[in-house]
C-alpha cells in the first residue's frame, strides 16, 4: 500500500467524501465508478440547458444577514401559488428509491400537490457544481434549478455571501417550524435560517476496530496517543481535521485565534512526526480501517454505519467497526436545501422543503438513505410503521439529545484573509 499522497491529485471536496451512504452505493463507491470530481455535464452543455425562461418574479441579489422582517417576499414568491413544476438538483443516491428506480416520496409529493418534479442527480461535488451555476447567477439568469442541496463548510457560505440564494418565507414552512430538530435550526452559517434548511446531516467523530482496540476511545486526543502508533488515521481536509482538534483542546471553533490554531496544529504535527498517524486520508480511510491498515481513526458517521451493517442488510459486514461521539462533542455538518436566485418555481421549491419535514416523509427517506435525519419525530415512524429497528435505534441516524447537545459546527470564516491564514496553518499539517 502506498501511503504517500499523490501530489497530482486534485483535493477532493470533503462533502463528496464523508459517509453519504445508502444500501447500494456510498459516495466512496461512486468515486470508484465515476472518478474524482467529475461532473455530469460540461459547462457549455450546462449553460445551454439552463436557458429557461419563465414568469417568476424578477429577483435581485440578497444582502447577507438581511432581517426577514425587512424582506419583501412578494419579489421572490409572487402570489404564493405553485406553478406545478419543480426542477430539483441533488447528489447521487440521496433520496428513497424503490425496486423500479422511482422515488416513492417524490411520487407522493406530486400526488399530494400536483407539482411535477424533474429530479436530477447532477451534483457530484460542491465546488464544480457551484462553478457552473455561479456565472449563470452573476449574469442574472435562472440556473435551471429551483432547489439545490449544498453543504456547509464552504459551499453554502459562498452562495450566501454572494447573495445568490432566495430568502425563505417561513410562512411556507410550518412543518419545518414544528418538526425540525432544534440543533439544525439557526446554524452559524445561516443565522435564522434565512436561506437554508437542512436536507440530511452527519457527524465527524471517531471510528475504531473493537477487535483490536479494547478500550473504546473517548476523545480526539486519543488519536494522539502512541498506544496504536502507526495505526491511526486522520482526515486530510481543512474542516474535519482542524475543527475536532481545536474542539478537543477546549477552544471555541468559531472564536478561535491564529495562536490557538497553531497550538492545535503543533499537537497533530507532533503525532504525525512521531509516527503515530499512519496517514491523513480522504474517503479511503474506511478501506484502511476495514483491511487493518489502521485500527483507530477520525470517521464520518455514515461510513461506519454501513461498514458495520450486515451484508444481508446492505452493509459491508464488519460488526467490529464502531463509531464514538467524542466526549468533547462531535462535529455536526449539514447538506442544505436552498433556492437559487432567479429560480422560476420558488413556491414549488419551498412547498417541497416543507413537505420533507413531515415525519412520515422524513422516515421513509431516513430508512433508505441511512443518514442523520433533521426530523426526530421520524424515529417512531421508522420503528413502528416501517418496522426497521436497526435504523430506528441507530444513534448514527437518530442521535441522542446528549450527542446533539455537545455537537459543534464547522468554522465560518469572517473573510478570505482569515480563511487563507487558517489554510496556511493547517494545510502543511495534512499535506506533508
Amino acid at each position: 500500500m502506498n501511503d504517500q499522497p499523490d501530489p497530482a491529485r486534485r483535493p477532493i471536496d470533503p462533502a463528496l467524501l464523508r459517509g453519504l451512504t445508502q444500501r447500494r452505493y456510498s459516495r466512496r463507491d461512486m468515486l470508484r465508478f465515476a472518478g474524482y470530481g467529475v461532473g455530469s455535464a460540461g459547462l457549455a452543455a450546462f449553460l445551454a440547458a439552463c436557458g429557461v425562461k419563465g414568469s417568476a418574479p424578477k429577483a435581485s441579489p440578497t444582502k447577507p444577514g438581511a432581517s426577514p422582517s425587512a424582506i419583501d417576499f412578494t419579489k421572490y414568491y409572487g402570489d404564493g401559488k405553485p406553478a406545478g413544476t419543480l426542477n430539483f438538483a441533488n447528489w447521487e443516491d440521496y433520496i428513497d428509491v424503490d425496486s423500479k428506480g422511482n422515488s416513492p416520496s417524490l411520487q407522493a409529493f406530486t400526488k399530494q400537490t400536483g407539482i411535477k418534479v424533474n429530479y436530477k442527480t447532477v451534483i457530484n461535488d460542491n465546488d464544480p457544481f457551484l462553478a457552473k451555476i455561479i456565472p449563470v447567477l452573476q449574469a442574472g439568469q435562472d440556473t435551471g434549478y429551483d432547489l439545490i442541496v449544498i453543504t456547509n463548510g464552504g459551499g453554502i457560505e459562498r452562495m450566501i455571501a454572494l447573495g445568490f440564494l432566495t430568502p425563505l418565507d417561513h410562512k411556507f414552512l410550518p412543518n419545518w417550524e414544528a418538526n425540525a430538530d432544534p440543533k439544525t435550526k439557526n446554524p452559524n452559517y445561516d443565522p435564522g435560517n434565512v436561506y437554508t434548511v437542512a436536507w440530511q446531516s452527519g457527524f465527524t467523530g471517531i471510528g475504531y476496530n473493537s477487535k483490536v482496540v479494547k478500550t473504546p476511545p473517548t476523545s480526539f486526543k486519543d488519536l494522539l496517543d502512541p498506544t496504536y502508533k502507526g495505526k491511526v488515521g486522520m482526515f486530510a481536509n481543512d474542516q474535519d481535521l482542524p475543527c475536532p482538534a481545536l474542539n478537543a483542546m477546549g477552544f471555541d471553533i468559531d472564536k478561535s485565534t491564529s495562536d490557538q490554531w497553531k497550538t492545535a496544529a503543533d499537537a497533530v504535527s507532533k503525532a504525525r512526526d512521531d509516527g503515530i498517524v499512519r496517514k491523513f486520508y480522504d474517503q479511503s480511510y474506511i478501506d484502511a480501517l476495514e483491511n487493518g491498515d489502521i485500527v483507530l481513526t477520525q470517521a464520518w458517521s455514515g461510513d461506519i454505519f454501513i461498514a458495520s451493517a450486515p451484508k444481508s442488510f446492505g452493509g459491508d459486514g464488519f460488526p467490529e467497526m464502531k463509531f464514538v461521539f467524542p466526549q468533547e462533542g462531535p462535529i455536526y455538518w449539514h447538506d442544505n436545501m436552498a433556492i437559487p436566485l432567479h429560480a422560476q418555481h420558488p413556491v414549488d421549491a419551498i412547498t417541497y422543503m416543507n413537505y420533507v419535514y413531515d415525519p412520515k416523509v422524513a422516515a421513509e427517506m431516513a430508512d433508505f438513505i441511512w443518514y442523520v435525519t433533521p426530523v426526530p419525530g421520524a424515529q417512531s415512524v421508522v420503528l413502528n410503521d416501517l418496522k426497521d429497528p436497526t435504523v430506528a435505534n441507530s444513534p448514527l441516524i437518530f442521535p441522542s439529545a446528549q450527542d446533539l447537545l455537545q455537537a459543534k459546527q464547522y468554522k465560518v470564516f469572517k473573510d478570505s484573509a482569515e480563511k487563507d491564514e487558517w489554510d496556511s496553518v493547517w494545510q502543511p499539517v495534512y499535506s506533508s
